[in-house]
């Protein structure tokens, strides 16, 4: 990983979008910090296209794409926010009309639903200590056990759980702080891929190179190897071992932070 500053100017001039991770990439503490959500109302104000693709259910990321006004929050200034790994998105075309979108039709959603659960009771049964993500009611194409959230699990238990998941036939990944599951092909990537077409009638591969992304974590990796504009925000110094792909940058700060420092640099390099 290079340092944030060794970023080639000209790779950032030409950028047209960024996906970022969510959980400790744009948030801190469990929360996006200011300094990241006016990092992402700078990126879309300069006509880039800023879309977050994360782990984290579909529910949990309705008021964020819809705003909030009991809770106070403003809707956040993103063409779509990919959820469930690939799964599911909230997206705004046209730019006023937002809509739900799926990967999978309902019947396999539903058919997929109901395997998870019992993967979910195998591993809450099998492996102790181990408990749902809090977030888990919002979840409809994937199930999440929490290992750092709110609960903690050792590293031979996420293995476990890794293990189990995967004996089921199931796709698993690693977060900052959850271990995510789901029945399908989509990841990441496909869910990025899915996006831009489904959005611009586009082929993301052939501009892949014009798109960063930014993230913190092993259910990164996916990305950081396919895109050649790829950072990681600090935080990610805990993984580095662990992961087969790293991102090619690294900012010099944590999480939102981070993300708030790669908005600048992309910023930077169009004036």
């Amino acid at each position: 990983m290079k340092p944030l500053s060794a970023w080639p100017l000209e790779a950032r001039r030409h950028l047209i979008g960024v996906f970022t991770d969510i959980d400790d990439t744009l948030t801190t503490d469990g929360a996006i910090t200011p300094d990241a959500l006016h990092a992402l109302a700078d990126l879309k104000a300069a006509g880039l296209h800023v879309i977050p693709v994360t782990g984290r259910p579909i529910g949990w990321c309705e008021p964020f794409a819809r705003g909030d006004t009991v809770a106070g929050i403003a809707p956040w200034p993103v063409d779509a926010i990919v959820a469930e790994n690939g799964a599911v998105a909230f997206a705004r075309n046209p730019p006023h009309r937002l809509s739900k979108i799926y990967q999978q039709p309902e019947a396999t959603r539903a058919l997929n639903f109901a395997r998870m659960q019992q993967v979910a009771a195998r591993v809450l049964q099998q492996v102790p200590g181990s408990a749902l993500s809090q977030d888990a009611p919002g979840r409809e194409t994937d199930i999440a056990i929490d290992h750092s959230e709110f609960t903690h699990l050792p590293p031979g238990k996420i293995a476990q759980v890794v293990q189990l998941m995967q004996s089921a036939g199931m796709r698993a990944t690693v977060s900052s702080i959850h271990i995510n599951a789901w029945f399908g092909s989509h990841d990441k990537l496909e869910g990025a891929r899915w996006i831009v077409r489904a959005l611009f009638g586009r082929n993301l591969d052939g501009e892949i190179n014009q798109w960063a992304y930014v993230g913190d974590s092993a259910n990164d990796q996916i990305m950081f190897q396919h895109f050649s504009n790829s950072v990681g925000v600090a935080n990610i110094r805990r993984f580095a071992a662990d992961l087969t792909h790293q991102p090619r940058f690294i900012t010099p700060s944590e999480r939102g932070a981070g993300f708030a420092e790669v908005a600048g640099a992309i910023l930077g390099a169009r004036t």
